[in-house]
Parts: C-alpha cells; structure tokens; sequence
C-alpha cells in the first residue's frame, strides 16, 4: 500500500526557515546554508555565506553588489520557466513582480506541487517582469498587508501627485524616500512613464543598483549623482535617496526640499503622519488584500501557507481562506518560529 504524499515531507519550517528534505536545500534561509534558493535580493531574504546559491541571474547580480562577490561560495543561475534537479526535487523559478530578478520557487516531488512565493505584487511595474500565476496544490504567500483595509491605487494616481507638485513648487528640491533596491528604480520608472524626461538625481546608495538594472535592460533615463548638486542646481531637482537620508545631515544640504515618501504603508494616516514627509504616495511593492485574495483563488491551491505578516493579517486571509473551503495556516515546523517581519521595499 503506498503511503500519500504529505506536503511537509516536501517543505517545512525551521528554525533556519523553510527546508526542503528531499532536495536538502532552504528557500531564503535565515542562516549560513549548504545549499540555498534566493528568491530576491533584500536583505532579509538574501544573507551572504551560503555555500551554494540557486536564483535568478539579476539577484545573484544584486547579491554580489550588495554582499560582496563572496556571498556565497557557488551560485547558480537559473532563468524564469526553466526547470533543474535539485536532489529528488523539480525546481522552477517564476517572475514576482517583486524587484529585478525576484521569482516564486515552484517544487514538484512525486506529484506534489508546492509554490513559494517569497515577496510579490501583481500592480503594473515598469521596471520588473510581471508576476505569473502558477497553479499548485499548496500556496506559500508572504501576506505584508494581508488586511482588507489595504487596497492600493493605481501607480499612476499616485505618480500625478508628485507631478502635479514638480509642477507647482519648480524652484524646490523634491526628496523622494525610497528602499534603494526595487521601489528607488520603480519610481524613478513611473515618473519617466509619466513623461518626466529630465534628470534624475541619485544618492551614492541608489546609483550601483540604479546601474544594475541598467545593465539587464531597463531604462531608466539620464541620471546623474545627487552628490554633485550645488545649492543653484539642487534648485527644482528630482532627487531619490534612501528614506534615512532624509533624516540626516545629508538632506540638510538642501534648500526647503518638499520631501515624498512612497510606501504601501501610507495609505494609513499614522504612517503618513509619522513618516513626516510632505507628500505620502501610495506606492508598494507588495500584493494588497485583494491581490493576495485574487492570487489564492487563481492558483488552485487547496492548501495556503501564510508567511511574513502580522498575526491580525493571518487571522484576516485564514478567514477568507476557511470560507471558501481551503485550508489556511502558517508553515507547519517548530512551535517556536515567530512570524517573519514585514519585507523591505515596501
């Protein structure tokens, strides 16, 4: 009599994250690893010291630009749609949507199909391919705002603000916050996409990533360092940074500077309050509640594993998920594995 296929003997949590037996590898392991597929280049998703490294060409690009080229002591490209062997274990790598080069982790072992998501977004990004359903029998879904109070606006509505202020205050500096890997590029996409063709300035954090990108075909038009603005050319000018730049002596170089900050996490007045920025946009690199419903349904899955969120969202997407007759909880493994933090670039 054969034994059924049971989903943790195919992928469970540990204390080093999410293990995969039959492969004897981890996806975005916590700790220095033997063999490790990365599904994004942000930092608490890619940690250097691995031995072998299995992602995208792009975030083994941005890993050795970030971490050094030793970040690992083998890495392996593996292109969207291709398939590898990896032990026992099929191993497919998926566009995110998420920034350059991020990928969900398909696994098919004796006919089981599981499909990790690490971050993701389905909104339209100029500078990232576009998230791909893959059907599966379990979902693993990050769920950073997995609450229905989360629906995000379109990009271009939120773009129109900043134009519109580009606009109204020519002879101001416009400081724009954002995490240097992913949502730095995405907005400097979306303001090109909204007809800015000027030059873009970018902090010395910004520009290697910037150039990054670059490299693998995204245009992101003329761009020239921050660093050498002078106070009469920082007059009217589009500068991206950091957001902890803009807290720093750095941004006191600038001359009554209109400060933006862009994130999903300001579409709640306490977040838009506390960033103290001028002009919040809402703009994230993370699904939003009816995305992360949408996805759920799309992919077929009857089982959904529910990582990096917040126990109110786990409760909020196990409801919506127990409603319509699918089982829903985090990875099965050790008791004491506390929910993963909400994802970078948000």
């Amino acid at each position: 009599m054969t034994m059924a296929v049971r989903a943790t003997d195919l992928l469970h949590e540990t204390q080093g994250g999410l293990y995969c037996p039959p492969g004897d590898f981890f996806i975005d392991p916590s700790r220095k690893a033997a063999r490790a597929v990365i599904t994004h280049g942000h930092s608490d998703h890619a940690r250097a010291g691995h031995e072998k490294v299995l992602a995208t060409a792009e975030t083994l690009a941005v890993m050795a630009a970030r971490l050094g080229r030793r970040f690992a002591v083998a890495g392996q490209p593996l292109a969207y749609g291709e398939t590898v062997r990896v032990g026992e274990v099929a191993v497919s790598l998926y566009p995110a949507g998420h920034v350059i080069g991020s990928a969900q982790v398909c696994l098919e072992w004796r006919g089981l199909k599981i499909v990790v998501t690490g971050d993701y977004k389905r909104k339209p990004d100029p500078t990232t391919v576009p998230f791909e359903v893959v059907p599966c029998d379990v979902f693993v879904t990050e769920a950073t705002f997995g609450l229905p109070v989360y629906r995000h606006p379109p990009a271009e509505r939120e773009i129109a603000k900043l134009i519109l202020s580009l606009e109204t205050f020519p002879e101001r500096p416009h400081l724009l916050g954002a995490y240097s890997l992913g949502k730095a590029q995405r907005l400097i996409g979306e303001v090109r996409a909204a007809g800015f063709d000027g030059p873009v300035h970018v902090h010395r954090a910004v520009e290697p990533i910037c150039r990054l990108y670059e490299r693998f075909g995204v245009d992101l038009g003329p761009l020239e360092p921050a660093e050498n603005l002078d106070a009469e050319a920082a007059r009217g000018a589009v500068v991206v940074c950091p957001p902890m730049a803009m807290k720093d002596a750095w941004a006191a170089g600038f001359d009554d500077p209109v400060s933006v900050a862009a994130s999903g996490w300001m579409q709640l007045v306490t977040h838009r309050l506390s960033s103290g920025a001028h002009l919040p946009l809402v703009l994230s690199d993370h699904a939003d509640w009816p995305d992360l419903c949408a996805t759920i349904a799309e992919t077929g899955a009857e089982e959904i594993w529910i990582v990096h969120t917040s126990t109110g969202s786990l409760r909020a997407l196990g409801h919506w998920c127990s409603q319509r007759g699918l089982v829903a909880h985090p990875p099965p493994g050790v008791d004491d594995v506390q929910p993963a933090l909400p994802g970078l670039g948000l």
